[in-house]
């Protein structure tokens, strides 16, 4: 059921997703960690391969997703790293990010994309055919963190070895 409606990123849409992106995160019992930066880097660099908007019935901008280009050690291409997800507080836990995931993973597999990763809660990606693969390491993951490396192959045999993520993630950490 969608509870907003989805849309690509358009100009002038940079500021709103800049001040979700850190209201949600500032709220999060994650806490901060730059994502509004990351988001802006990202863009920047031209490696916001995929950026999605969720907005509410007075087109008030309420969600976003990112998804960026990875690498892997044993070269298998067109993978995609989602993150982050946000969520305007007050929002949260409504389906907004479920419908902005679902969404997305729709328009990587339009785009011909062979699989999606993200670091996050295992139950909640696990609904939509997230899992650990032991045979995937994030350098920047300490061991007892890996289990959080999550993948979702779309087409083709699923990539191993090291994961690689766009510059920006290793820029602001």
């Amino acid at each position: 059921m969608r509870c907003c409606l989805v849309r690509s990123e358009q100009p002038g849409d940079e500021a709103p997703i800049g001040a979700l992106t850190e209201a949600a995160f500032s709220a999060s019992r994650h806490g901060h960690n730059g994502e509004k930066q990351l988001v802006e880097q990202l863009r920047i660099s031209g490696d916001l391969a995929l950026s999605l908007v969720a907005v509410n019935m007075d087109l008030a901008i309420i969600g976003h997703c990112a998804f960026s280009p990875v690498s892997f050690s044993d070269e298998t291409p067109g993978w995609f790293a989602l993150g982050p997800i946000s969520v305007i507080p007050l929002r949260q836990h409504s389906g907004i990010g479920s419908n902005l995931l679902e969404e997305g993973l729709e328009r990587l597999r339009q785009m011909g994309a062979r699989g999606c990763i993200v670091v996050g809660d295992p139950e909640f990606y696990g609904r939509f055919g997230f899992a650990h693969d032991p045979a995937l390491t994030l350098p920047i993951l300490p061991d007892q963190d890996q289990e959080y490396l999550l993948r979702l192959t779309l087409e083709g045999p699923p990539p191993k070895g090291t994961v690689q993520l766009a510059p920006a993630f290793y820029e602001l950490g």
